[in-house]
């Protein structure tokens, strides 16, 4: 069943189109991201699926009724912000208590949903405390559960972990993703962060300039990008100009400085392409069905549990991430180095026009 579906949604903001035509079918109980840098347009998205944006063009549904244009207290979703948006002269009970008692619940209810609210997000005993008394992670649970308890059809998250360190980002995304699970509930979740999108959602879509580059689980959006820009978004890569020089069916040879690749699988029209390479596909000892480029270090960079190589090949840059020391081995800079690289481990997309 299909929980939420936008249907070629526009938006404009005087001459500027935020929202090209965008559509996308978000599944019931799932965690589904809307990911990409500012200006994409998620944000816009989210709050014309809470209904405090309207659409200028396209379909709203959720399920088989048509709530494009009903407003947001009438859509059963609820959005939480960014920075909480909490009451500060109310204490956690009552911030988390405000919607229901606009329902006109009584005080027997409404006392019997804040304390489920308060358990499941692990804050039961902070019913008096105040938002200034509280830490940010402390505060984002407390607005995720004034959103909960009023039973929303669907949850709207908008880069709620952004005002958090990063000890507490890693904290409280497990918590969403606990929660989310506990009650299968729908969540849309918004955020730049592409760790964040891969480590807690079922799917993510990546945006960009007001349109959908790709939509597909963390696995498939990272190792199987459509387009240039998902796989330079996606994490580390190396993504390399090239062009192809020779065709035999889906197969291609391509070529960028002094350096050929051959037998790499590409269906695409243009010759004109980038190689995409993830560094942690890149060995440092030969492998079999590896294609081979030797240039110089140029870097050495350690991590801790992983050590990066950065080779010079030409005037491309290229990383080789490994978490052996013993591939290292001896590595210095200026030192002439060698990457191994499985030719299934290597994407060519179209390069995308400026």
């Amino acid at each position: 069943m299909v929980e939420v579906k936008l249907q070629d949604i526009v938006k404009r903001f005087g001459e500027t189109v935020a929202l090209k035509g965008i559509s996308l079918d978000i599944k019931h109980g799932e965690l589904f991201t809307m990911l990409g840098p500012s200006g994409c347009g998620k944000s816009t998205t989210l709050r014309i699926i809470a209904g405090l944006e309207y659409p200028d063009g396209g379909k709203l549904y959720f399920g088989d009724q048509d709530v494009t244009y009903l407003p947001s207290h009438q859509k059963g979703a609820v959005l939480v912000f960014q920075n909480y948006a909490l009451w500060p002269h109310m204490s956690v009970f009552d911030n988390v208590a405000y919607g229901l008692r606009l329902k006109k619940m009584s005080k027997d209810e409404i006392r019997k949903k804040v304390e489920w609210a308060l358990e499941l997000i692990k804050l039961k005993g902070f019913e008096d405390r105040y938002p200034t008394q509280l830490s940010g992670g402390q505060q984002q649970r407390v607005a995720i559960a004034r959103a909960l308890v009023v039973e929303p059809k669907v949850l709207l998250l908008d880069e709620p972990l952004s005002n958090l360190d990063a000890k507490l980002r890693l904290e409280m995304r497990s918590e969403i993703r606990r929660i989310q699970r506990e009650l299968g509930i729908t969540v849309i979740y918004v955020t730049h962060d592409q760790e964040e999108a891969m480590a807690i959602s079922d799917r993510i879509a990546v945006m960009n300039v007001g349109t959908v580059e790709q939509v597909g689980t963390p696995k498939e959006i990272y190792e199987s990008p459509r387009t240039e820009f998902v796989a330079s978004f996606m994490g580390k890569t190396n993504v390399i100009p090239a062009k192809v020089v020779e065709r035999d069916g889906d197969h291609v040879t391509v070529e960028f400085e002094s350096f050929r690749l051959d037998g790499l699988h590409y269906t695409g029209k243009s010759d004109n392409v980038v190689v995409v390479v993830r560094p942690e596909r890149i060995r440092l000892k030969p492998t079999e069905n590896a294609v081979s480029l030797t240039g110089t270090v140029d870097l050495i960079e350690y991590y801790g549990f992983f050590v990066e190589v950065i080779g010079l090949f030409g005037e491309v840059r290229m990383i080789a991430r490994t978490i052996s020391d013993r591939e290292v081995g001896s590595l210095k800079p200026m030192q002439p180095v060698t990457f191994y690289i499985n030719r299934g481990d290597i994407i060519v997309l179209p390069k995308e026009q400026l």
